[in-house]
């Protein structure tokens, strides 16, 4: 039995190489249901993202060099096309791998929290698929917890290294509940749609994206909730906005001083936060004169950014402390379950079979009209005889040999520490 990985990702392969191997969710599915066919025994889990793609498994029967032979069967890929961009951990190495993916650790952007997101919706679909059971869902327990420890005691994730988080976590620095606040966000492209998505996050009171195409700035709100507007209907909401974040492709300002003076004036001077984000800039730099008026640039932002970077440098430090002694930890209580658990299953199959042969017995002492009182008595009796007979032989030889070890340990094991004189309990 073996724990292993198996994988790609963005500092193995470029992306030309990563989409090839890239899983959507009902090709997940079907994955893994070809893999339990391969073999029912073994356990399986398969992340897939736009940086990485790994194959999580718990192997008894399959040996690993068949996982990378199937991942290349399933893309129908050229034999050993893969190889020089895959890599492979297993146990420690492997527990260790999943933990630092989970918290962050191995990310583009580190310490980034999307990634746990993630593995979760991939730990999900895989006990939907029925294809992860007792041993690997211990350890996804595990590693869920290790997660969150990470999450907790150090500040690998309380620093924004984006730009789009920078300008989300400035906002809610500024007011701190968003849920009030109306946020008008300038454009409609990939680093406002994450800022729509971040201040989602956050609770927004209220989202409006004004953009050049409408139709564009739909297709956002559709997903999160807000209105649309055109970029000449700014003029009519600009009194609204509490949280303005502007990042359009436009050559010259779109907002100048007056308009926010305007603005301002129609709210009773309550202060707008404004979030400047778009090279050339969207917003006139003088608009930071006005009272009440709160600009930040790009270069701000990027300035925060390179402080919050380090920040998360010197807390991943930490994290890579707890994510070994957890994954240590775990090993060790694996290795401990795997010894165990053989034997408990053989100890629990010899009781069940001594019941059954007592029962058989009783069965046939009734129907030959013997009381049931005596039957049953006579069941009891029988029953723990047999189930006593061979560990208090044991115990006994082991006081006759002077093993006193051997019998410290049944004591341990026969008898609940923390019930008072060790009565019984049912």
């Amino acid at each position: 039995m073996k724990l292993f990985v198996l994988g790609v990702n963005h500092k193995t392969a470029p992306v030309d190489v990563r989409e090839k191997v890239s899983f959507s969710p009902e090709q997940v599915q079907h994955a893994l249901a070809e893999l339990k066919e391969k073999c029912p025994s073994d356990e399986y889990m398969i992340l897939s993202t736009c940086n990485r793609t790994e194959i999580y498994c718990n192997l008894k029967t399959l040996e690993s060099n068949t996982i990378e032979q199937w991942l290349h069967d399933y893309f129908e890929l050229t034999p050993n096309s893969l190889t020089n961009y895959l890599y492979q951990k297993s146990d420690l190495d492997a527990i260790k791998h999943i933990m630092r993916v989970s918290s962050g650790l191995n990310s583009l952007i580190l310490g980034e929290p999307q990634i746990f997101g993630q593995i979760k919706d991939a730990y999900t679909l895989a006990q939907k698929s029925d294809s992860i059971h007792q041993r690997m869902d211990a350890l996804f327990q595990h590693i869920f917890k290790t997660v969150k420890q990470v999450r907790t005691d150090t500040a690998i994730g309380s620093s924004p290294v984006s730009v789009a988080f920078s300008a989300v976590a400035l906002s809610k620095q500024f007011f701190g509940d968003l849920s009030e606040q109306t946020a008008l966000l300038l454009g409609a492209g990939e680093t406002i749609e994450l800022v729509a998505r971040h201040l989602k996050e956050h609770n927004i009171g209220k989202l409006i994206i004004a953009n050049r195409t409408i139709a564009k700035a739909h297709q956002i709100t559709e997903t999160l909730g807000g209105y649309a507007i055109g970029l000449n209907e700014i003029e009519d909401h600009l009194h609204e906005a509490d949280i303005i974040i502007s990042s359009t492709a436009s050559p010259t300002p779109l907002l100048q001083k007056d308009d926010i003076k305007a603005a301002l004036k129609a709210r009773r001077h309550k202060p707008i936060f404004i979030v400047d984000i778009a090279v050339p800039r969207d917003i006139a730099p003088d608009v930071g004169q006005l009272d009440n008026a709160y600009l930040y640039t790009v270069d701000d932002l990027t300035a925060i950014i390179e402080e919050n970077k380090q920040s998360r440098k010197d807390a991943s430090l930490e994290a890579e402390e707890i994510v070994s002694t957890q994954a240590e930890n775990f090993m060790m209580q694996y290795h401990a379950s795997l010894q165990a658990s053989p034997i408990i299953q053989d100890y629990r199959k010899h009781a069940y079979e001594l019941k059954e042969l007592a029962l058989e017995d009783a069965l046939q002492q009734l129907q030959k009209g013997e009381k049931p009182e005596q039957v049953i008595k006579k069941l009891a009796n029988q029953l723990t005889n047999k189930i006593l007979h061979t560990p208090t032989a044991n115990i006994h030889q082991a006081g006759l040999k002077g093993e006193q070890h051997i019998i410290d340990a049944a004591k341990a094991l026969l008898f609940e520490a923390d019930k008072p004189n060790n009565k019984p309990t049912y």
